[in-house]
């Protein structure tokens, strides 16, 4: 698809990232440009991913989008900088002679269709793997090659971290215009095979307060948010070197306290801002109390904006915590599938480990758990039985 000059149609799939050196403030609202640099890790696709399928023709009136099966508003401003900046720089290209850039369509307006198989506006980071999913596909049907993490970063800043796999940085740059303030692949994704991530989905509905105006009201009346970008440089080389070494018990160190730390810039926000609830504290408790029963950083948690919990571990643990997990999450009769994504096998748990973990049973507390691991960045879908969109231009969903 990504070859023929006439294809009208492409579709496209881009992951999840979790960030473990949190991105909250903005130095410039406009541009997205960040008070502190990030870190974070790239979901594998085949747990959680957006795809997005955009179509051009001559006979389409306006810009349209749809997003899981639903029409929106096409003048956000925020999709509507995406779709100038990929054809400014088509046109750019097309000007200097590009013979990849897709000339036939520059004027043809175009149809959007996206879905998400996992969580929207939950704290899953939904925003950023939308964004990163219309910047690619909008970037193959024009034809596009190259640095594209600053487009996608005006459409939501994360989103720029998911233009990339493996273990990637935001860097938030110095210059005024954002230009340098793009993403960076700091390890691919097969740099790390044994490490694993748990999604915990304590509760999938909307958050009530967007991280757009969570940060705003950070920036403005949280003194301990400027504290934060002090140290994050340092805590960024930390966290940096953790990951090339594979030193997992710095990495899950270093995860947990940034995590904290940007909660409690939260609840020093005011009014303060509270995106954990009491099931998102039981599972931080439920990790200590594990490490400490043998003494080691075994399994690490993360709460983005939200609160569910995404854990880091190790392969080779991942079977006896998730049976710590539901011995104190006990899932509920529902018929809902508990265990998606890479299979999970049942153990035994010793006496003195259950005796370890001081919490009485909450059954429900987490609906069901999502196990993957690290995974590449956007893909090009060649199988038309893909597409989110038939011959006639209609969604399939």
């Amino acid at each position: 698809m990504a070859e023929d000059r006439n294809a009208l149609r492409v579709t496209c799939t881009a992951p999840v990232n979790i960030a473990v050196v949190k991105y909250w403030g903005k130095r410039n609202a406009d541009l997205i440009l960040p008070i502190n640099s990030s870190l974070s890790v790239t979901l594998h696709q085949n747990q959680l991913k957006s795809t997005t399928s955009v179509t051009a023709s001559q006979y389409f009136k306006q810009d349209r989008i749809w997003i899981n099966g639903k029409e929106e508003n096409i003048k956000n401003p925020r999709l509507q900088i995406c779709l100038r900046e990929v054809r400014r720089l088509a046109r750019k290209r097309r000007n200097s002679g590009d013979e990849n850039s897709n000339t036939l369509i520059l004027n043809h307006k175009v149809h959007i269709y996206s879905v998400n198989n996992f969580p929207t506006a939950a704290g899953l980071a939904s925003s950023a793997a939308g964004y990163a999913c219309l910047v690619y596909a909008l970037a193959k049907l024009y034809g596009l090659e190259g640095e594209l993490s600053e487009i996608a970063r005006q459409g939501s800043g994360s989103a720029c971290r998911s233009m990339y796999g493996g273990f990637v940085q935001w860097i938030m740059g110095v210059k005024e215009d954002g230009s340098d303030s793009i993403a960076q692949q700091i390890e691919p994704e097969t740099h790390w095979p044994e490490l694993r991530i748990l999604v915990f989905v304590v509760n999938a509905e909307q958050k009530p307060i967007s991280s757009t105006a969570g940060m705003q009201a950070s920036v403005k009346t949280s003194p301990l948010l400027k504290h934060r970008a002090e140290i994050v440089p340092n805590r960024m080389m930390e966290m940096i070197t953790a990951i090339k070494q594979r030193d997992f018990e710095s990495f899950g160190q270093l995860t947990m306290k940034d995590s904290n730390q940007f909660h409690a810039t939260c609840l020093d926000t005011f009014p303060p801002i509270f995106y954990l609830n009491e099931i998102s504290k039981c599972i931080i408790n439920l990790v200590h109390s594990y490490n400490n029963h043998f003494e080691k950083t075994l399994v690490a948690y993360t709460f983005d904006a939200g609160p569910n919990a995404v854990i880091y571990t190790l392969e080779q643990h991942v079977n006896e915590f998730v049976e710590v997990v539901k011995h104190s999450f006990p899932p509920e009769e529902n018929g809902e599938q508990f265990l998606k994504g890479l299979p999970v096998n049942s153990v035994p748990l010793s006496e003195s480990l259950k005796s370890s973990i001081h919490m009485n049973p909450n059954k429900g507390g987490i609906r069901y758990i999502i196990h993957t691991q690290v995974g590449p960045g956007p893909q090009l879908i060649e199988d038309l039985n893909h597409h989110l969109i038939r011959e006639d231009e209609l969604a399939k969903h």
